[in-house]
């Protein structure tokens, strides 16, 4: 059994956003939430996908990045964090788009980044890499951003002279704030908000890649429920590459 601090049954993929922060070993679910696992996706992955997953395949479509090999939509992304949960899936989500990806990380996570598929990887402590400045000099038409809030100057300086949209799953009061006074200026460059809202279609579309090879989970470590403290400290630290796992039956 493994869950991500919400839950996934060991043969379910479930949401956890209707009733969310608890680890256990059985959960309740509407059947409108949960997906069948395929013998091909593990537990550990099904665990994996709903929040953070889900939460990156959203963000893309918020910005209107498309997945039925359409010309249109967004060229240029840059996804900041790509290294953690959200941001691993949201470079592996938007390659599979065909998008061109730049990618902020730690300097340790930078051949990671690159072995997900991003095109250019960023040192988030360097210079350019805190101005969110591409290598190549492009501008960016959609930011997934996945780390802690920054300020709006520097993504309206990184974004596409014609317009962009930074897609936020970190925002604060701020953000919310600049998003609201965007929309009553009809800005062309905008920020927008992201909270996750389960579909069921998109779980399944997202195990489909998931079984088919084409979206991969990184696992940074693992934990038994009596370690779940330790586990959830980690995570708050801000520095896993990839997910962090709670093994309900594992032991010490």
């Amino acid at each position: 059994m493994y869950v991500v601090w919400s839950g996934a049954l060991n043969d379910r993929t479930v949401s956890p956003w209707q009733k969310c922060g608890g680890l256990a070993e059985y959960a309740v679910a509407p059947a409108s939430l949960t997906v069948a696992r395929p013998p091909e996706v593990s537990a550990a992955e099904g665990a994996s996908l709903p929040a953070a997953a889900g939460t990156a395949l959203q963000q893309l479509k918020t910005a209107g990045v498309r997945f039925d090999g359409s010309a249109a939509g967004p060229k240029n992304m840059l996804v900041t964090a790509a290294s953690g949960g959200v941001g691993h899936y949201a470079v592996q989500l938007a390659k599979l788009a065909g998008m061109h990806v730049t990618a902020t990380c730690g300097a340790r996570n930078l051949a990671f980044v690159h072995g997900l598929g991003a095109d250019e990887v960023l040192d988030y402590k360097t210079p350019e890499g805190a101005a969110l400045r591409s290598p190549s000099g492009k501008k960016y038409d959609a930011v997934a951003h996945c780390a802690p809030a920054a300020p709006w100057s520097v993504f309206k300086a990184a974004l596409a002279d014609t317009g962009g949209v930074v897609v936020d799953v970190t925002p604060g009061v701020a953000a919310t704030v600049t998003s609201f006074l965007q929309k009553l200026t009809f800005s062309k460059k905008k920020l927008v908000p992201l909270i996750l809202m389960p579909k069921k279609e998109e779980m399944e579309w997202l195990v489909d890649m998931a079984k088919q090879g084409k979206l991969k989970t990184t696992i940074d470590s693992k934990y038994p429920l009596s370690r779940a403290e330790e586990a959830w400290a980690k995570s708050m630290e801000g520095h896993a590459t990839g997910k962090i796992i709670v093994e309900i039956a594992a032991t010490e």
